[in-house]
């Protein structure tokens, strides 16, 4: 068995053309987050997790209803233009913000080594969620920084962990992706007025 960060789809691993990020795979890769929520063993991001969840059962479902014209993040907003209710566009919008929320946690935490993961999730929280929620996630309830990347490392089979070096270079691997994907899509959104009406 592989440590969790090989276990999952990697953002690094989504295909992105210019015809836009291939849905299927960023689903699978963001399905790989909820999973890094539970590895994180917190009660604190149980909102995190159901929202993240949701969302991608609301893009999920869009795509299933038309895989043709949704193949891509673009195409599947792009499709859903002329429609009343605009769920997966939502759904969308709302999972590009948590992900925006986990990444940015995550990148502080790799910028600064001595940090617990707290304070991480705390600054990260300020620079993405505040200004669209009223709750304020319980970060004090984050594990300790040395727990979690021991967690991160572990081979779930029993074998040596992965080294902290080989861990940083895929985090960081992983993280450079979400980033990218995440700043192309709210580019995308912010461009085509999609995350009007919400």
């Amino acid at each position: 068995m592989a440590p969790y960060l090989e276990t999952v789809k990697s953002f690094a691993d989504v295909p992105v053309t210019d015809a836009g990020v291939d849905t299927l795979a960023f689903l699978e890769a963001s399905q790989g987050v909820v999973g890094l929520f539970e590895l994180l063993g917190s009660a604190a991001f149980t909102p995190v997790q159901v929202d993240l969840k949701g969302n991608i059962a609301k893009v999920r479902a869009r795509y299933d209803a038309d895989p043709t014209q949704s193949a891509t993040l673009e195409s599947l907003v792009e499709n859903e233009k002329g429609q009343k209710k605009r769920t997966a566009t939502e759904g969308l919008m709302w999972l590009l913000r948590g992900l925006s929320f986990t990444c940015k946690a995550l990148q502080n935490a790799q910028a600064n080594k001595s940090a617990e993961l707290s304070a991480a999730f705390t600054q990260a929280y300020e620079a993405t969620l505040k200004q669209y929620h009223n709750f304020l996630v319980a970060m004090r309830a984050c594990p300790y920084r040395q727990d979690f990347f021991t967690k991160l490392a572990a081979d779930p089979a029993g074998g040596e962990p992965v080294p902290q070096a080989k861990l940083d270079e895929e985090l960081d691997k992983w993280l450079a992706a979400l980033d990218a994907i995440v700043t192309r899509m709210q580019t995308f959104y912010a461009t085509g007025k999609h995350d009007k009406g919400f």
